[in-house]
């Protein structure tokens, strides 16, 4: 028995905002142990609700309520940037690795800024076009 793909898990900004997820919760695995309940917790809520938001808008009925999740899952994106900004300044990071994550998180805005204007653009719903972007 196979199981059904959604339209969300075809889109390349999903699939890398699910590797970032993956890729954060393993990083802050290496800050100290007294950030458990606050900066791990919340950089790891955060880079988790950009595929999240992703996968609950594909589920509106209307582009316009697609692009408010797309727009939310930016929105998580950008205070995940805050969150590597703090764990740089407190050195739970080197530069180089917050480099490496953060050129990973430009990537995944830009796709989702790309989506969110082609989701205000087009009448007809993502899931009877089937994209992949």
């Amino acid at each position: 028995m196979k199981y059904h793909i959604y339209s969300f898990e075809k889109l390349e900004v999903y699939q890398l905002a699910r590797k970032f997820k993956i890729d954060i919760k393993l990083m802050s695995q290496l800050f100290p142990k007294e950030e458990r309940f606050d900066l791990i917790s919340q950089i790891n809520r955060a880079a988790a609700s950009i595929a999240a938001n992703l996968a609950e808008g594909s589920g509106r009925s209307s582009n316009f309520d697609q692009a408010h999740f797309t727009n939310m899952s930016y929105s998580t994106g950008l205070e995940t940037i805050d969150h590597l900004n703090t764990a740089l300044d407190m050195k739970y990071i080197n530069e180089e690795r917050y480099t490496e994550i953060r050129i990973q998180l430009d990537t995944i805005l830009n796709k989702l800024n790309a989506l969110y204007k082609y989701q205000i653009k087009n009448k007809e719903t993502l899931k009877k076009k089937g994209l992949t972007v």
